[in-house]
This record gives structure tokens, sequence and C-alpha cells, in this order.
């Protein structure tokens, strides 16, 4: 297996397919492992899958990328060109940036395999970074530091993925409950009974959904705009 290249996949040229075997590039191996991940995990997106469903053999796509890491990379950065920016600008700061956080959610929504990526290092790419930009720039007008806007647009991308994981969760619970989970509710159930964390059984208790009880994406904005005020304003 070729070794890592030292140099960004970003500022490398890419290679064009040549001699009897099919010519491929770099957009068509970030689709195929798209598609592989979003139908069956990012587990399922190796260099032999992503291979096999274009119909070579995996020795050809080190012509194209020189890891699997490189490959997913071009795979964050596809998705992320779905990120429209219509209507982005001429607005409040929050209320721009708001938008910009339900771009980025609708995104992992859609890519529910992006939360596992997230969870290491976030691979960067043009896509990637022009959405970065485009959320540091309807902070320019804040009297903050560069590293104060850059502290709280990490924030948020790290709110962004929990609360959707959250709700993933929450959409898996409703579906078919784990049986831990209704080991969990009983233990609780039975803590709220005692009195022994009267604070946390109250809240509990104030928590729990109700008929009027907000929609995911009320929610989301309820917290992303309490969040944002707090470290921003």
């Amino acid at each position: 297996m070729p070794e890592q290249s030292e140099t960004s996949i970003w500022l490398r040229p890419e290679r064009s397919g040549r001699g009897p075997a099919p010519g491929f590039d770099r957009d068509r191996l970030a689709e195929t492992g798209v598609e592989l991940a979003d139908a069956q995990g990012l587990a399922a997106v190796t260099m032999r899958a992503v291979a096999r469903s274009l119909g070579s053999a995996p020795a050809s796509l080190y012509r194209y990328v020189t890891t699997r890491d490189e490959l997913i990379e071009l795979m964050v950065d596809r998705v992320n060109a779905e990120i429209s920016y219509e209507g982005i600008g001429g607005r409040a700061w929050l209320d721009d940036l708001l938008l910009l956080a339900r771009q980025a959610r609708g995104v992992c929504l859609r890519h529910p395999w992006l939360l596992d990526v997230f969870n290491g290092s976030v691979p960067v790419g043009p896509h990637t970074l022009g959405f970065l930009d485009r959320c540091l720039a309807t902070l320019v007008d804040l009297p903050l530091s560069g590293r104060q806007k850059l502290e709280g647009v990490s924030v948020l991308m790290s709110l962004i993925t929990s609360l959707v994981r959250a709700q993933l969760a929450q959409q898996e619970d409703a579906e078919e409950p784990p049986p831990w989970r209704r080991a969990q509710q009983l233990y609780l159930a039975h803590v709220a009974a005692t009195g022994e964390q009267p604070h946390l059984a109250a809240a509990l208790i104030d928590a729990r959904p109700s008929k009027g009880s907000k929609s995911p994406d009320e929610l989301f904005d309820r917290i992303v705009t309490r969040a944002l005020r707090g470290l921003l304003a």
C-alpha cells in the first residue's frame, strides 16, 4: 500500500486514469464512498468496497488517493457542497449564523456517518473551509478577537453534532427502544421516588415530553440561539 503523503490532497494535482483500467476522478470516488456510507455506515467504506462498487481493483484507487483517510476527506467535502448560502447576509449576525447552523445540521441528518468522522480530527477541504469562512463572516462586526470567533464557531459545530446525535438516538429509541433504555428509565424512576437526588428528579419531571413539546427543529433553534448569545454576544 502506498505510504501516506505529507502533502495535502488538496495541494496535489488530480491524476487521471490511464491504461486499460477504467478512468475515474476524485469526485466519482467521493460519490461512491458517500453512497456506501449513507447505506451501510462509515465502516463499510473501504478501498476494496469502493473499488468493487466502481468495478475496478483496489490498486486503481491509489492513483487518486493514498489512504482511506484521504477518501473520507473527499467524501466530507462533497457533502459539505450541499450547503446553500442563499439568504445569508444582510441580517443580524445571530440570524445568519443560525441559518448556517441549520444547513450544517441538515447535512449531518442526511449523512449520519459524519458524526463518526467528527469523533476524530475534522477533515478540511474547499467546501468545508468555505463554510467556516462564511460563519466567521457573520461575526465580522463583533468586537471580538479572531481567536474568540474561532472558539465560538468550534463550539457551535460541536453543539450541532451533539444535538443531531441526540435526535437520531431518540428517533431510534422511539422505533425500537433497546432493553437498556427501559432498565435506565426504571432506575431513574426509583431514584426519583426515593428522593435521593431531589434537584435531578425535579428537572427530569419538568423535562418530560408533553403535548406541547417543541419539535426537534424548534429545540435546535432554541438551544443554538442561547448558546451563541452566551458565547458571542
